[in-house]
């Protein structure tokens, strides 16, 4: 049994560079359904399970801190490619499927709590409000929700299997309806955008040593400004010094998103290597309890997004968008910016640049929507 901080970090970073490894070198097609992020998850719940490690105050204090300060680093590396300029150049009616998209998500979260509340006593509704961050930005930003409203850490395999499984039933729906395109755009009265030409966003170049340690320690610094600003900022019962500093590092990630450092590779692998070690620590917090309840929220999921296509295509018909559009923005929201341009590449390779700025934008503001529906979740929960 483990007993000290150092060899619990050295099983947190092998199962945390576990699954990648495996999915890089065989490509395996069972990552098609749950990637590799959920399987780091449940193995190192399984090890925590096992009793691998004892949670002892020594450990406890390292998760404590080693969470408190990678979210924040986290989401600053995610936001150091996000160039609102470019995204903002889309034009009207791209920016407006997106908008549309997004109210139609927000729209069937609210109403699918309204369905399944009675099965959701107390704070069973925490994993739909961190799903709802993930189904606009990212993995990241459930997590971030996730920390913000003090969720369990039982509760994240709820949202993680959810966001897996019925992201990965929506990407084959939009592959499969892309030949429909045709009689849909005729039905909506839309002109095609598979002609529509943007800038694609440039290459920061391979990540070297030196990046590698200038990024770690610029964000792992604005994490530590934030959490010291966010202690003389007012706070209410959903607004806590944590979300504080996690939007406080989000902004700051923006801001230097618009600056030449922006230019300087290497903050996209970071945050990914942060994201799989903070989710094998969550995970070494946490145990099975609770995993019985993982067909009612699959089922939350499943609903979620049957309302948000019927709301979407709804759209569509009142504003006149084509069903590419409507397919790369939605996966956008759903799926991130590693699926997204695949997705678009298939309807029309004009269109990649396209799903990479819309996934980056579903990353600025993944976060303030999960909290905003986990705002209104806990509203009427209380009432």
């Amino acid at each position: 049994m483990i007993h000290t901080v150092w060899p619990y970090l050295a099983v947190m970073l092998l199962a945390a560079g576990l699954f990648p490894a495996l999915e890089r070198r065989f490509g395996w097609r069972v990552f098609n359904v749950l990637p590799p992020i959920v399987f780091t998850y449940l193995l190192v719940t399984a090890l925590a399970v096992s009793g691998l490690w004892q949670v002892n105050e020594e450990i406890r204090t390292a998760q404590s801190v080693l969470v408190s300060h990678m979210v924040p680093a986290l989401l600053f590396l995610l936001m150091i490619n996000c160039d609102l300029r470019a995204i903002f150049a889309l034009g009207p009616r791209v920016l407006g499927v997106f908008a549309c998209t997004s109210v139609s998500l927000f729209i069937a979260f609210i109403a699918t709590f309204l369905i399944y509340h009675r099965w959701l006593p107390g704070d069973d509704w925490h994993p739909l409000a961190a799903l709802s961050g993930s189904w606009v930005g990212g993995t990241a930003n459930m997590i971030a929700v996730k920390q913000a409203i003090a969720m369990s850490d039982q509760h994240l395999a709820m949202s993680l299997l959810t966001d897996a499984l019925c992201y990965s039933m929506w990407v084959a729906v939009l592959f499969a309806v892309a030949r429909l395109a045709p009689a849909f755009n005729r039905w909506t009265r839309a002109k095609s955008s598979g002609d529509l030409q943007v800038v694609e966003p440039p290459s920061a170049g391979p990540t070297t040593t030196d990046s590698v340690l200038l990024w770690l320690g610029m964000a792992l610094g604005v994490a530590a400004i934030a959490a010291v600003v966010a202690t003389y900022l007012p706070t209410s019962t959903m607004i806590s010094a944590t979300t504080w500093t996690i939007l406080l590092a989000t902004g700051a990630g923006l801001v230097v998103a618009h600056t030449p450092l922006a230019r300087y590779p290497g903050a996209g692998t970071i945050s990914s290597a942060l994201l799989l070690g903070v989710v094998a620590v969550l995970a070494s917090q946490s145990n099975f309890h609770g995993i019985a309840a993982a067909p009612l929220y699959l089922l939350c999921g499943a609903t979620v997004i049957s309302l948000h296509a019927v709301l979407l295509v709804g759209f569509a018909k009142l504003f006149r968008f084509d069903l590419f559009l409507c397919g790369i923005a939605s996966l956008a929201h759903i799926g991130g910016v590693a699926a997204t341009p695949i997705l678009a590449a298939s309807y029309s390779r004009a269109l990649v640049p396209v799903g990479i700025l819309l996934a980056l934008l579903g990353y600025i503001l993944g976060t303030g929507f999960g909290l905003l529906v986990a705002s209104i979740m806990s509203a009427l929960a209380g009432a």
